[in-house]
């Protein structure tokens, strides 16, 4: 159909015949149409009191502009057993530290990356090296990719190693390494094409590592190989830690209230074909060489949600990735897919009439956003009706940067949630054990390391 002057003013007439058409364009020329949308009911419904709720610490965090959500996650949920221990008010890990690292470390896993699939014969124009040219260097990252950076380099406090401006905000950082890597693509796959030995391609490597090195280290400063840790508890009685390095003081005085490696992570993944029990990883998805695989655990939504609750009953918070930006009042901390009336003003619902494995299948749905569950309300049945997420946008969005989350939320919009393996049952668990299913490396279930 082509779209003639007749249709047009068909469409005209109709749209003007219609006085809440003419009302919904008065209030969506001047307001955001999400707040023209927002339902007064489903706001009237929302508070932040929940039945369970583990520690809540100070300060709320900021990931900045960047995509560092993964990191912060993480590291909010570490913090909290070191306060208790420690017994001090306030507290932050140093994203900036792990973030360094991360950049330092993808980098290598890119270049040796370009180097595979030039050997596997990939076309530098066909879809999987367009692809990774695309963005060669991402903020964004995965559970066992954190664990890979948390194992190998250890953590420091915020204090020793505070953010840099290109640490809060990552643009122009990335804009320069990426050019970096392309240009480094060039070269190692011109070393391939000739035939080049296995010692020279990684000689070239070295070489060109340490240039990416000085560049992050130019952009965001070098981390300290040791530091001292300087604090006061809550009775204002002074400590003192160090001097240490970072992988000694995880070892030694976090790891023992908190050991990452303990933790495992579950995703729900409806798409047809895809099924409940079986692993997964996505093609050419990691951080570091040698580092462990991204494995996915498919569950369904159901035991996701029953064992987040059984952590957070135990007052332990919960690592999980979303799509945060889907039927989310972003200021008022609300995220429930009753919070907008798309149907009410535009006459045609938005979202919500394709399923999550549809949403997924065609791209209107992805994992891009990781935070902490921090609190959770059940029912008689134990069911779960809402919960509490700590987000690391600041204080200005929700509850002091708390948010809450209705539990039909949870089951459009949670992919994957990261909990003690004393909490999984031993047959779930024994899917860690299968050969994963390769996934091709544009699968949405690797968005949430590509942001």
């Amino acid at each position: 159909m082509s779209i003639t002057g007749e249709f047009v003013e068909r469409l005209r007439t109709e749209f003007a015949a219609d006085p809440k058409n003419r009302l919904a364009q008065n209030i969506c020329t001047k307001y955001d149409p999400k707040e023209a949308a927002r339902s007064r009911s489903a706001l009237e419904e929302v508070n932040h009191v929940f039945q369970h709720k583990v520690d809540e610490v100070r300060p709320r965090t900021c990931q900045g502009s960047t995509g560092r959500c993964w990191i912060f996650a993480g590291l909010n949920a570490m913090r909290i057993p070191l306060m208790k221990k420690l017994d001090i008010e306030e507290f932050e890990f140093s994203q900036a530290y792990l973030f360094f690292w991360d950049k330092v470390e993808r980098s290598n896993y890119y270049l040796h990356t370009v180097v595979e699939t030039a050997r596997r014969g990939e076309p530098v124009d066909g879809r999987l090296v367009s692809f990774l040219l695309s963005s060669p260097v991402c903020d964004g990252g995965q559970w066992d990719m954190l664990l890979n950076l948390i194992n190998k380099y250890g953590v420091m406090p915020k204090k020793c190693f505070p953010d840099a401006h290109n640490s809060k905000s990552s643009g122009v950082m990335n804009t320069i390494l990426a050019s970096k890597l392309r240009e480094y693509t060039r070269d190692l796959r011109h070393l391939v094409e000739k035939g080049a030995t296995e010692a020279d391609v990684e000689s070239t490597i070295k070489d060109q590592m340490t240039h990416i090195h000085r560049i992050v280290s130019i952009c965001m400063g070098m981390p300290p190989a040791s530091f001292t840790w300087e604090y006061y508890d809550k009775n204002k009685a002074y400590h003192k830690v160090g001097p240490v390095s970072p992988l000694d003081f995880y070892e030694e005085h976090v790891k023992p209230h908190f050991n990452a490696s303990d933790l495992v992570c579950l995703i729900h993944d409806p798409r047809p074909g895809h099924n409940t029990g079986d692993a997964y990883t996505v093609d050419c998805l990691g951080n570091m060489v040698g580092g462990r695989r991204t494995i996915y655990n498919n569950q369904p939504a159901e035991l996701l949600a029953r064992l987040a609750a059984a952590s957070i009953k135990e007052g332990n918070p919960v690592w999980f990735g979303c799509e945060v930006t889907k039927a989310f009042a972003g200021k008022l901390g609300i995220q429930d897919p009753l919070i907008h009336d798309y149907k009410l003003v535009f006459g045609t619902d938005v979202c919500l009439p394709m399923t999550k494995a549809e949403r997924l299948m065609h791209g209107e749905s992805m994992m891009d956003h990781a935070m902490c569950f921090t609190g959770v309300t059940l029912d008689d049945d134990g069911t779960p009706v809402k919960w509490r997420v700590e987000n690391s946008w600041g204080e200005e969005y929700g509850d002091s940067g708390y948010l809450v989350m209705s539990h039909s939320w949870f089951i459009q919009f949670v992919f994957e949630v990261v909990v003690h393996k004393k909490y999984v049952p031993e047959e779930v668990m024994a899917v860690f054990e299968k050969e994963p299913t390769v996934l091709p490396a544009w699968d949405p279930l690797g968005a949430l390391a590509r942001v």
